[in-house]
């Protein structure tokens, strides 16, 4: 059935390019496959705005052979792909090029034709020769992108905070807090984050829709959002080093609620001086927010924890190993040590059985040839541990990874350990 279909990639085009006419219908396929409303002609353009600015590539799977008729035309792809590459924080503040993978989707009447799997091999395949060591991505359906070699490597959870009285922080502030123009973020936003980005493991820069997010100038359902507030922290020496954008849920909510869009902050002081703010707020009992660490430090902050009502634990980044051997050298190690891997890819792209050998905290990798391993695993399974927040002895009790000498799974997390617990504020 592969000779069905041809597959396509391009750039996303301006407005006055013949070819914009394929942007926009790639554009109309992502938000079918992910069942958004039509998207009217100004969304599109927006969106394909924004996807220049972040230097996307649009991949599409398109019908060769006749279309049904009165179905959609040949020149809507049945199957969207879409990629841009970006930096990861690996700890310690590295940072690593990326294959960031988004706007997967595959028309429900064009499924098990492989053209995912065609789509993903192939880009893959180009990144690794392109002389990229990583791929990542954000999954809306778990159970799909372990076969291709990716693996869980952070998580996140929402949490709803009770701002009533019953809310105390023990922390003196060290800024102050001040109510802002939202589209102040359209500037401060990247400036902000890129603070961020340097100091957290797990971290992805991030792309356009952010900032005009933040800042109310677009909503995920089109148009400004007119009830975005922001309010920004200032650090001792008067510059802003975090903020904060939210709206009101609505006097229908019970009890009151401030709903966080985006909230980033450079130093501890900073996250915690925005709740301070985001609980004094009048006539508000509660603070609602998607995107909260697993370990989140607000917890630990208060004097009554329970303030902290935390559900929907779940994964957020995915991890895929490109290049074992310049995946491994390019991190730092806070403990020194030996480790043989054995490596399986079922897409072959970097299987083997490497050495990694820690010295100072510097990896040198070699191929270790016939030498017993001390674990054996899938480049999943490596992808997941590579960052520190998944527990190798984990993933020894699940089956994840078989342990060939006693205690190389603890002599692995001593040694792919980071700074902080690993933490994506960056969905894609």
């Amino acid at each position: 059935m592969s000779g069905d279909y041809e597959i396509r990639r391009f750039g996303p085009a301006a407005k006055d390019d013949p070819a914009y006419a394929q942007s926009a219908a790639w554009m109309r396929a992502v938000a079918f496959g992910f069942h958004d409303a039509r998207r009217s002609d100004e969304r599109v353009d927006k969106g394909i705005e924004m996807q220049r600015a972040d230097g996307r590539v649009m991949t599409g799977a398109y019908q060769t052979g006749a279309v049904a008729g009165h179905s959609l035309g040949a020149e809507v792809p049945v199957a969207t792909f879409g990629t841009m590459d970006k930096t990861l924080n690996i700890g310690f503040g590295r940072l690593l090029p990326t294959r960031l993978v988004t706007a997967v989707t595959v028309r429900t009447s064009h499924r098990r034709r492989g053209l995912l799997r065609r789509m993903m091999g192939e880009d893959l395949e180009m990144a690794r020769q392109g002389g990229l060591a990583m791929a990542a991505l954000t999954a809306s359906e778990a159970s799909i992108y372990g076969r291709f070699g990716f693996g869980v490597a952070t998580s996140e959870q929402s949490i709803k905070v009770d701002t009533s009285s019953k809310f105390r922080l023990n922390h003196t502030p060290v800024g102050s807090v001040e109510v802002a123009d939202p589209k102040v973020l359209l500037e401060l936003a990247p400036q902000v984050f890129e603070r961020r980005h340097r100091l957290t493991p797990g971290s992805v820069d991030r792309h356009e829709f952010y900032r005009e997010f933040a800042s109310g100038s677009i909503s995920r359902d089109g148009g400004e959002d007119p009830k975005v507030k922001v309010a920004l922290h200032y650090g001792p020496d008067g510059e802003v080093d975090g903020y904060v954008s939210y709206k009101f849920g609505g006097w229908s909510s019970t009890p009151y609620t401030m709903e966080v869009i985006d909230l980033v902050a450079a130093t501890t002081a900073a996250y915690l001086e925005l709740w301070q703010y985001l609980a004094a707020i009048d006539l508000v009992e509660r603070v609602s927010w998607e995107e909260s660490a697993i370990d989140d430090p607000l917890r630990w902050a208060l004097e009554d924890a329970r303030c902290i009502e935390a559900s929907a634990a779940r994964d957020m980044l995915w991890l895929r190993i490109l290049d074992v051997k310049q995946a491994l050298e390019a991190r730092h190690y806070p403990a020194d040590g030996r480790l043989v891997l054995k490596v399986a890819d079922s897409l072959g792209l970097t299987d083997g059985t490497f050495a990694l050998d820690v010295s100072g905290g510097s990896a040198v990798v070699t191929d270790a040839g016939a030498s017993p391993a001390d674990l054996e695993l899938d480049v999943a399974a490596l992808s997941s541990m590579y960052l520190g927040g998944v527990h190798p002895v984990t993933l020894v009790d699940s089956g994840r990874i078989l342990e060939r000498r006693p205690e190389a799974a603890f002599r692995a997390a001593l040694m792919f350990a980071v700074e902080r617990v690993p933490h994506c504020l960056t969905h894609f």
